[in-house]
């Protein structure tokens, strides 16, 4: 079932070149790049797997309920990166508020191999398929988690008028500086001013961002 999203349509006034766009132009250009993404890929989704499956087993893949486009639930892949423990009490992680704390490097139950692809945001590539499978584009708000989506007012759901990104604006202007879901105005102004010029300037700038974060480790 979907998420009560409220009356998306009149919270945002798009133009007729936009809601073109997001009808037609950026399904082809997911289209376009996604694919040919999974296939030079390839070799890298192999010695990721591989390293995985030796140092955690099965499966490779996590899956994990998020919510996409008019609030409807999918399931988001990524490449698992902790211990199947991971939430077991003898940790003594995470703290009570896990979103504040679900991407920090030394959380224990992340494997080595686990902070290296995260760091690298290589966890994230599965969700090649999730394009694919047009639950999620390229570019667009990154998929929250729904008990999340259920606390949110009704201004915060303008996001899910489009499908859940890969990359976002939140990557590229506040990434790893505040949690995610303190950002939810950088998803609606991403949303109100959705375009192809947009949505190239923030793939654009993605590698940047990553390797911003990543500079000094």
């Amino acid at each position: 079932m979907p998420v009560p999203v409220g009356d998306l349509q009149q919270s945002c006034r798009w133009s007729p070149s936009q809601r073109a766009y997001v009808r037609v132009g950026k399904p082809l250009l997911d289209m376009a790049i996604a694919a040919p993404a999974l296939v030079l890929l390839a070799p890298v989704f192999g010695v990721v797997a591989a390293l995985i499956r030796v140092s955690l087993g099965r499966p490779v893949i996590f899956r994990q309920q998020r919510i996409g486009k008019d609030g409807r639930p999918f399931m988001v892949f990524k490449f698992r990166s902790m211990k199947p423990s991971r939430r077991s009490a003898d940790t003594g992680w995470p703290p009570p508020d896990r979103r504040l704390t679900h991407k920090h490097e030394h959380d224990p139950r992340l494997t080595g191999v686990g902070r290296v692809i995260r760091r690298w945001s290589l966890d994230e590539l599965p969700q090649l398929l999730n394009i694919l499978a047009a639950d999620m584009s390229l570019v667009g708000p990154r998929p929250e988690l729904p008990h999340i989506v259920n606390r949110y007012e009704p201004w915060q759901q303008l996001r899910h008028q489009v499908r859940p990104g890969l990359t976002g604006s939140w990557q590229i202007s506040k990434r790893g500086l505040m949690p995610m879901h303190e950002c939810v105005d950088v998803d609606v102004e991403y949303v109100r001013n959705i375009g192809l010029r947009t949505d190239l300037r923030i793939l654009a700038r993605t590698p940047v961002a990553v390797l911003a974060t990543n500079r000094g480790h």
